[in-house]
């Protein structure tokens, strides 16, 4: 039978602060209290991410503290106040120091091909099937293709079949086949796999980039699987990193919408 799958989102690398190297740059321009403060408030266990957005931020105007640019005569010192000043400015550059990475399972190669058209503030490293074998095809069966369920396995298995039984006549498991035999015909037989065929992706993005790409793949226009992934890591991201995501929405249709767009 077709292994038939869903997509999976795991959060699998945030941003990582060196605490004394930022403690010890701050004691040099003076904002060293903003840091302990910043401490004090979460136990010693900031938000590494927004922490360090703050950080970036506050060092273009050196607002640590009042006083410190004598052009600042005011200083945000609530850090969600602070973040929700960054977003309503679209002082969105500060946001890219912090890359979140994902590896994102059982994803259709249709979904692929539109998450790599992604470029700016993101990176991706994907299953290659010019290496890995098919011996067995993970499906998901869309919403709108239910009615035909039963056809769609039957086809899925039929092709299944196939990649089994061509790599066997082709004898890619012969003693001694060198390895450059073995991956042409593999090359070759992921040809007659099918686009929906499940797949893995490694995705690294900014949050600048993930703030854009979940509110674009999430609208109501979007093609339904890259609604389902987006809205799953538009989840993770409002937890992992609320102050920067404070101003989305989630509707009743799946869709996330910023009050600030195109930070």
């Amino acid at each position: 039978m077709v292994r038939e799958t869903s997509p999976q989102v795991f959060l699998v690398a945030r941003p990582a602060l060196d605490l004394p190297a930022m403690r010890a740059y701050l004691e040099q321009v003076g904002g060293a209290s903003w840091l302990e403060r910043r401490l004090a408030e979460t136990g010693g266990q900031p938000n590494p991410g927004e922490l360090l957005v703050e950080f970036c931020g506050r060092a273009c105007y050196r607002s640590w503290e009042p006083g410190l640019n004598p052009n600042v005569r005011r200083v945000r010192s609530d850090p969600r106040v602070y973040l929700e000043n960054i977003l309503s400015s679209r002082h969105g550059s500060v946001l890219e120091h912090a890359n979140y990475t994902f590896a994102l399972r059982d994803v259709s190669r249709v979904a692929t091909h539109e998450i790599v058209r992604h470029r700016a503030g993101a990176a991706y490293s994907q299953e290659s099937l010019r290496y890995v074998r098919l011996v067995d095809v993970g499906f998901r069966i869309p919403p709108s293709l239910e009615p035909l369920r039963r056809q769609c396995v039957e086809l899925v298995e039929r092709l299944e079949e196939f990649q089994v039984s061509a790599a066997r006549e082709l004898g890619i498991d012969a003693e001694g086949l060198p390895f450059h035999v073995k991956k042409e015909v593999t090359s070759a037989l992921r040809r007659l796999a099918p686009m929906g065929l499940s797949t893995d992706l490694i995705m690294t993005m900014n949050l600048r980039t993930l703030r854009h790409v979940v509110e674009m793949r999430t609208e109501a226009s979007a093609e339904e699987e890259m609604r389902l992934v987006f809205d799953r890591v538009a989840q993770v991201m409002v937890a992992e990193a609320p102050e920067v995501f404070q101003d989305f929405e989630r509707a009743e249709d799946g869709s996330w919408s910023p009050r600030h767009h195109k930070v």
